[in-house]
Formats: C-alpha cells, sequence, structure tokens
C-alpha cells in the first residue's frame, strides 16, 4: 500500500522558534504553522512511495550518508520562498550543511531509478516554519521576518537522517519514522 513519505534530519524544538512561531501566529496572517515537534530538514520529498520500495529506499540513504560524521549545524535567519514580496512558505535557515547537501544531491540522483522525479534545482538548507494560506495581513509577516533575518536560533546535532512517513489530518500532518539511519562517518 502507497504511503506519502520524504527523507529528513529532525531538528529540535527550542524556545526561540517556539517564540518566533508565537510571533507569527499573532500576527493576523493566513498560515499554517509547522508544529515545533514537526519541525525537519527535508533532503529529498518523494511523495507517494510504494512499500516495496522501502529497503531500496534505504539503502540509497545508508549509501548517501558513507563516510558523513555526526555533524553541528547553526538555526539562524529567516526568510520566504519564493521571496518578502510573493511569500508562500516561511523559513528558518540552516547554516553548516555543506554535508547535508552533498546527501540531498546524492538521494536526488540514486532515487531517480526507482522512479522519484529529480529535483531540478539545488538543495536550499533551511527548515519550514509555516505555509501561507491567504494574502491577507502578510505585511506583518514580512516585518517579523525582517527583524529576524540575521537572528542566531540556536545549534543542533545531526546525527541521523530518517525516512518518514507522512499522514495528512485536518489538525496538520503526523509524522512517523519508517528507518532511521545513524551517521557514524
Amino acid at each position: 500500500m502507497p504511503f506519502r513519505a520524504f527523507i529528513a534530519v529532525d531538528l529540535p524544538e527550542s524556545d526561540r522558534l517556539m517564540a518566533l512561531s508565537q510571533e507569527l501566529r499573532a500576527s493576523g496572517a493566513m498560515l499554517k504553522l509547522v508544529g515545533p515537534d514537526r519541525l525537519h530538514a527535508t533532503l529529498k520529498f518523494l511523495g507517494e512511495t510504494e512499500e516495496r520500495l522501502v529497503p531500496e529506499i534505504v539503502s540509497a540513504i545508508r549509501e548517501a550518508c558513507r563516510g558523513i560524521a555526526p555533524l553541528e549545524i547553526r538555526i539562524a535567519a529567516t526568510g520566504a520562498f519564493p521571496s518578502l514580496s510573493r511569500m508562500n512558505v516561511v523559513w528558518v535557515g540552516l547554516e553548516g550543511t555543506d554535508a547535508l547537501a552533498r546527501m540531498a544531491a546524492s538521494l536526488d540522483k540514486s532515487l531517480v531509478v526507482l522512479g522519484f522525479r529529480p529535483e531540478g534545482r539545488a538543495w536550499t538548507p533551511h527548515a519550514t516554519l509555516a505555509r501561507v494560506k491567504g494574502e491577507r495581513n502578510l505585511d506583518p509577516v514580512r516585518r517579523i521576518l525582517q527583524a529576524h533575518a540575521s537572528d542566531v536560533f540556536g545549534e543542533h546535532r545531526i546525527d541521523a537522517v530518517r525516512l518518514k512517513r507522512s499522514v495528512l489530518t485536518p489538525a496538520g500532518p503526523v509524522y512517523s519514522d519508517v528507518d532511521v539511519v545513524e551517521l557514524v562517518g
């Protein structure tokens, strides 16, 4: 039975990110905020995935992680895709992610043989904080993002890459780990 899947690294809950989320919530804009317990950086979105492909996907993850030791990243800066003037996604940036970018590129290339589409653009180190659901009241969101554009929200050790299942519900997506590949160097 197919399931909605993606490959990601988890990010921790933090007081600073919670405060930023509260600011965004109070902005009056129509935003769908990502819960602090679901914060992650997606390395590869797979979409509808056949269960039978899981072993091969995990093998591709292991190959992408080969030789990469646990790493420290910095959670810093804010912004929006595609831009502040035309926001669809509100994000927090990630720094020190060269190894993650290599993993994302490896996954993008190796999973094509399993029928997954290549991205067509380089991986951008970020975690989604919110999705914009309407055009009203976005000026306060722009001001919040500009005010925090150079903030540092903390550092985090990445020690695993996860194949995740995403079940969409009215209250938002529910994520669970299908498999976890530890970074060992």
